[in-house]
């Protein structure tokens, strides 16, 4: 378990990096999307600009898709690990699988939230809009709330290793004074 102590606290130190990351994409996306005052009308078409909100909100997309992927693979990495050829069964208790689900809906709905919010932040040319040609513009707060729900999955995903390492340690100490005793 020591050699592979190093590997989890690099794989969770990425997954948070780029959790933080995430997060601080969502924030800056909420200050730079487009404003009422950036809609221009001619008569019923409407045109809007692409707003810098597009870039920062595809960053927080795939910071946290790969942080949840990563997050999950070494929690299962650690849950499922290997002992002398044999695969021990990992017992999921409540608070585990709580959490897991926890994680997995935040992510469903921050990625739904952040791909509309993203998608919206492109250009809408005259006629063509965001939506059967008319402009939509994000509302105040969804960018953030985004970035709120990005720090309940990665939240959740570093609570469930910690929780899994503390009862894999624990196990292995039993296994351990068992064998000597």
């Amino acid at each position: 378990m020591e050699k592979h102590r190093y590997g989890f606290v690099f794989a969770f130190s990425i997954v948070i990096s780029l959790g933080l990351i995430s997060f601080i994409s969502c924030i800056v996306a909420e200050f730079k999307r487009a404003k009422w005052k950036d809609m221009r009308l001619v008569g019923k078409l409407c045109y809007l600009p692409g707003s810098p909100a597009y870039g920062f909100g595809l960053a927080a997309i795939i910071c946290l898709s790969i942080a949840q992927i990563a997050g999950n693979l070494v929690i299962c990495r650690i849950s499922y690990s290997r002992e002398k050829g044999s695969i021990r069964k990992a017992k999921r208790p409540k608070n585990t699988t709580t959490l897991l689900v926890l994680s997995w809906v935040s992510f469903g709905i921050a990625a739904i939230l952040l791909g509309v919010a993203t998608s919206m932040s492109r250009k809408q040319p005259y006629g063509k809009g965001w939506s059967r040609g008319e402009c939509y513009l994000v509302k105040n707060g969804v960018f953030i709330g985004s970035g709120v729900l990005v720090m309940v999955n990665v939240g959740a995903i570093i609570r469930i290793a910690l929780m899994t390492i503390k009862k894999t340690k624990v196990e292995q100490e039993i296994e351990g004074h068992a064998q000597v005793g």
